[in-house]
């Protein structure tokens, strides 16, 4: 991953907003402050790694709104939901739709800090995770229906032998496509091509 994590701060209060934007820059990441959920969703790209500081309570579009539709777009951004009167149906909403946290205004400062951080590494984690599921299964995708076939076979188990009765085929010729598609995926032994069958 090449680009720096942003922390991403969306309140419709400049005051709050401008606090936040100065406590996020002390741990050493860029901050962007939005008064609106609209004007966020404008500026964001969901490649861009980091993490979301999110009011719950905003004209127009809502904390909770904004966290809604980024759940229905498939966007994982880790959301550290803030708010001067968040009662228990709300922080349950939030924390079901995946929150890292709820804090309540007014907050210490560390605190914030705290989740930030854990919100920042989070995505650093979910990231490299997607990354590596996108690998394997682009490499997945370059085997042929009768390598698939043979990989089917070996991830349940099965002999050489066993293969080769089943597909009707020589062992040796099992072994050549074995061998074609263990290459293709990076697999040196089949408990590697195991491990990265795991995360599909």
């Amino acid at each position: 991953m090449t680009a720096d994590p942003t922390i991403f701060v969306v309140d419709d209060d400049e005051g709050v907003r401008r606090a936040l934007t100065s406590a996020g820059g002390l741990l050493g990441h860029p901050v962007r402050g939005f008064p609106s959920a609209h004007e966020f969703l404008t500026a964001y790209q969901p490649s861009q790694p980091g993490c979301l500081v999110l009011d719950i309570k905003m004209p127009g579009m809502t904390g909770l709104e904004l966290q809604r539709k980024l759940a229905d777009d498939g966007v994982n951004i880790p959301i550290v939901m803030i708010s001067g009167h968040a009662d228990v149906r709300i922080a349950v909403e939030a924390m079901t739709l995946g929150a890292v946290t709820l804090l309540e205004k007014p907050f210490r400062l560390e605190e914030l800090l705290a989740h930030v951080r854990r919100a920042v590494d989070k995505d650093r984690a979910d990231r490299e995770v997607q990354n590596k599921s996108a690998s394997v299964a682009a490499r997945l995708g370059a085997l042929t229906p009768k390598e698939r076939e043979v990989l089917d076979m070996i991830a349940a188990g099965k002999t050489n032998r066993a293969m080769a009765d089943e597909l009707s085929l020589s062992v040796r010729a099992v072994e050549d496509r074995r061998a074609r598609l263990m290459k293709k995926v990076g697999a040196h032994s089949v408990a590697e091509l195991v491990r990265l069958l795991g995360p599909l």
